[in-house]
Formats: C-alpha cells, structure tokens, sequence
C-alpha cells in the first residue's frame, strides 16, 4: 500500500491516508482538520486520485488528533475505528479544547467501532495490524504494513523521542515498556510514520533514541 501525509496546523499534526492503488480503497487515520482550507486540502487529494474511503481509524483521541473526525465521518459516511481505552478522551474533546485555549468549534465525538491488538484491519489488497502502544493514552494503537514497510505510530513513538505522559491517563513506564515490546521488534528497516514531524526507521530508533536506552537517565517515570 502507499500512503500519503498531511501536516495541519493544530500542533503540526500529521494525518494520513493510507490507500491501495489496486482497488483504490483508503483509509484515513487521525484527522487533524480544523478549518475549510485542510479539509479541502484531504477531500481534494482523495477525489483527485479516485479513492474510496473505506476506514476513518484514529491512533489516539487526543484533540489534535480528532478535531477532524465529525467532518470526516459526515463527508465519507464511514464510523470510527479506535480503541475503546480511548473513548473517555473523545467524550471530552471539547473539555480537551478548553484546556490548550483552541478557540475553534469543537465536538465531542464517539467510537462506533473498536478495534484491538492484533486486529487486521483490511484496505482493499492490503492490511493495517493495530498494535496496542498504550502510554501515551490507554487507548493508543499503531498501525503495522507488514508489506509496505512502515508503522503508523501515532503519538507513541518519534524521531529521537517518545509521547508526552503527563496528559489523563498516561503512563511513562508503560509507554516505553510497550513501545519495546511492540514497536522495536519490527524489522529494522520498518519506516516509522508518527503523529508529529518526519519519519524515521526502527533501526535507527532501536540504536540512538534516548528515552529506549538502557541508561536509566533516560527512562520515563
């Protein structure tokens, strides 16, 4: 499968689409949308290349991963995918909103579908495997191509670091223990895609991020 990125405004969120040029089946994962200009910016790239949406999933349901969601589940008429961990975040959107003073209109939303680890979730041809990264929020996933080579983490795991722990229900040591045992066995060569800035690789993670290593100066509490 091939996958496409998009960067909003909303704390440089990237959200994703995740298609097979077979079938044309996509998913959209973690919308980030929060005015008319990026919600063109998605709708137009998915017309433009003869897409169907297929799956709306969401790694997390931190704000500026989700403030997108409402639009995306009324435009391509699909539920959300998520964990159910989760879902006390998305019934607090707004309350999230208020918190980091985002003046927008926003939404509470709700899962209508939960997915789990080791659920394949399938995108025409291809597969997504959700793999369970709890840490950043009880309820985070990653989404593993085996195929295409690349894991879409999320806020779990970045380049030369990891997600923040100190929001409702995160947990430093649980973070790095799941990341450990569900990120850094995939082959070294697997293109990580995270939820903010530029990829990386496993490989690279595994060797220099310093919140993994064995120095304990560098273990999350």
């Amino acid at each position: 499968m091939k996958i496409a990125k998009f960067e909003f405004s909303l704390f440089g969120i990237n959200t994703y689409v995740v298609y097979d040029p077979a079938t044309k089946a996509c998913a959209v994962i973690d919308p980030g949308m929060i005015n008319e200009e990026e919600e063109k910016a998605l709708s137009s790239f998915i017309e433009r290349n003869g897409l169907t949406v297929e799956h709306i999933i969401n790694t997390h349901l931190h704000v500026d991963h989700a403030v997108g969601v409402n639009y995306a589940k009324e435009l391509f008429r699909k539920p959300l995918e998520a964990h159910k961990d989760d879902e006390f975040l998305g019934e607090r959107l707004r309350q999230q909103a208020q918190m980091f003073g985002i003046q927008e209109r926003i939404e509470d939303i709700s899962v209508n579908t939960y997915i789990q680890d080791g659920d394949a979730i399938k995108i025409g041809d291809g597969e997504l495997k959700v793999l369970h990264v709890p840490g950043h929020s009880p309820g985070s996933i990653a989404l593993y191509d085996k195929v295409g080579g690349f894991v879409i983490t999320g806020d779990a795991l970045f380049e030369g670091s990891v997600g923040r722990t100190d929001l409702p229900g995160g947990n430093g040591s649980q973070l790095i223990k799941a990341i450990k045992e569900k990120l850094l066995t995939l082959p070294d060569t697997t293109v990580v895609c995270p939820g903010h800035g530029g990829s990386t690789t496993i490989g690279r993670e595994r060797a220099a991020n310093p919140f993994l290593a064995d120095n304990p100066h560098y273990r999350l509490k």
